[in-house]
């Protein structure tokens, strides 16, 4: 039994998974003391926020009186996305009612890491509809609401894995992006948010890739360190991947606090689409520019070369036949097809113009892509990162960005301007991005900005980001629910 007073589990919430961590090593806390008390602070403050869709916290104490393995977060409680990533044993819905009784079979590597790692998995968060969307509000479960302000968007797709590490359930969880599902759910709940490289983190055993390559998984987190750590802890091939990462010259964790020398970086306020930027999301990235040239760095304001309509409607492309392999794939799992009452208005929507995609018109698609990603990386070789907003606007009310049966496309049409800085550009070109909260709109909102790195060099987005960390912290920084 816990013998934690109150007092003293909420004071386990002002600490990251790192300090969390070696309090369990030195025998200060134990991890059975430090998951009791996260569930405790799951049961009192989720039904506020809708973030926790599958708890298993009896499985989860289980495990820990068994004995955890001795890793580098040995008894530090840890949520799982529901999307994607498998554990055998419990649910898995990606937030479809296609789902809604599925139970995996097989954990996936990334599970199988984060377990040897020693943390302690305490159930799946919410998601969107098969992550499809930029806001978690699916309708088998419901909207997960914000923790700085319970009447706007978490951002998507991993907004249940956001609200929770916002709100100080969990020191950190699992998130994964295939266009910024990651950085979007980052940036409005003030969390850091690193998406990896392209194959830094297995997809096995399902997956080779996913999204041709697009998809990565990693974690928000509140501090560098963390998000660091953590990826020291997962990354790494797997037999069989059927493509490596250029791998790292030393642990990520040793890059914190690392001199990241004086850098070269473009930035830019210039959305794609002609979108308006709203003026809290401009202030944003004028703050960052300031800090960045007050820490030493050249700021050049340019444009990204190369976001032509033609790659554009590749992006398109690719999104759609990605939906279709979605379906087809879980159609394949569950051997029947999903019934129309069964999936959302924008993903039935989306499926069928998915499917109206031919094996030409998607590696056509490809060639565009992988042309684009070229000029890109002709880009980069002139500056170490680009920086802009995460996103074009602060968190939206709820609601704004769903679907209706009469409006089915309404997603699409109301998230664009939301997200309409191209965080996908990272995606499309295996490069490492990330979101850092540095901005607080007037109206107490977080508002991250977003700096995507060379390919393969996440040692200098940790570096940077560590150095933003220290000259502007937000660690401290607490929202209305927490």
């Amino acid at each position: 039994m816990t013998t934690l007073t109150a007092a003293d589990a909420d004071t386990l919430t002002a600490l990251d998974a790192t300090a969390q961590a070696a309090l369990v090593r030195s025998g200060r806390v134990s991890a059975e003391e430090l998951v009791t008390a996260a569930v405790s602070r799951i049961e009192r403050l989720d039904p506020e926020l809708n973030a926790v869709v599958t708890p298993t916290f009896d499985r989860a104490l289980a495990e820990v009186r068994a004995g955890l393995p001795d890793g580098p977060f040995t008894g530090v409680p840890y949520l799982l996305k529901d999307l994607a990533t498998e554990q055998a044993g419990v649910r898995f819905t990606e937030g479809s009612a296609f789902l809604r009784d599925h139970v995996s079979h097989h954990d996936q590597e990334l599970v199988r890491r984060l377990r040897a790692a020693g943390l302690v998995l305490l159930g799946k968060t919410n998601t969107p509809e098969f992550g499809m969307a930029p806001t978690c509000e699916p309708l088998l479960h419901g909207p997960t609401r914000n923790p700085w302000d319970p009447t706007r968007t978490t951002g998507g797709s991993s907004g249940g894995s956001a609200a929770a590490v916002a709100a100080r359930l969990v020191p950190a969880a699992h998130a994964n992006d295939a266009g910024g599902s990651i950085r979007f759910p980052a940036s409005c709940c003030g969390l850091f948010g690193l998406k990896p490289g392209r194959a830094r983190v297995p997809l096995g055993p399902a997956y080779g890739d996913a999204f041709g390559g697009w998809a990565a998984e990693h974690a928000v987190t509140r501090t560098v360190r963390d998000s660091a750590a953590l990826l020291d802890a997962v990354a790494g091939p797997e037999p069989g991947d059927p493509y490596p990462a250029p791998p790292a010259v030393r642990p990520y964790a040793e890059e914190v606090g690392r001199d990241p020398g004086r850098l070269r970086i473009a930035w830019s306020l210039r959305p794609s689409g002609g979108h308006p930027v709203h003026p809290d999301c401009a202030d944003a990235l004028h703050d960052a520019v300031r800090l960045c040239t007050d820490l030493g760095h050249d700021l050049v304001e340019d444009d990204l070369p190369g976001l032509t309509e033609d790659v554009g409607h590749a992006i398109g492309t690719v999104y759609g036949a990605a939906m279709a392999w979605i379906l087809a794939y879980w159609t394949r799992e569950l051997g029947r097809p999903p019934r129309p009452e069964e999936l959302e208005p924008y993903t039935r929507a989306f499926w069928e113009h998915g499917r109206g995609i031919t094996g030409g018109d998607y590696l056509l698609a490809v060639t565009t892509l992988q042309s684009f990603a070229r000029t890109v990386a002709r880009f980069l070789t002139r500056y170490d990162t680009w920086l802009t907003p995460t996103l074009a606007q602060p968190p939206l009310p709820l609601g704004e960005m769903t679907s209706t049966e009469d409006d089915p496309w309404r997603t699409a049409r109301a998230g664009a301007p939301f997200v309409a800085f191209p965080a996908v550009v990272a995606n499309l070109t295996g490069a490492p991005a990330m979101s850092v909260p540095l901005h607080w709109s007037p109206a107490g909102l977080p508002i991250g900005v977003h700096v995507l790195g060379r390919p393969g060099d996440e040692a200098g987005l940790f570096r940077l980001a560590a150095q933003l960390e220290a000259a502007q912290p937000w660690f401290g920084r607490t929202p209305a629910v927490s």
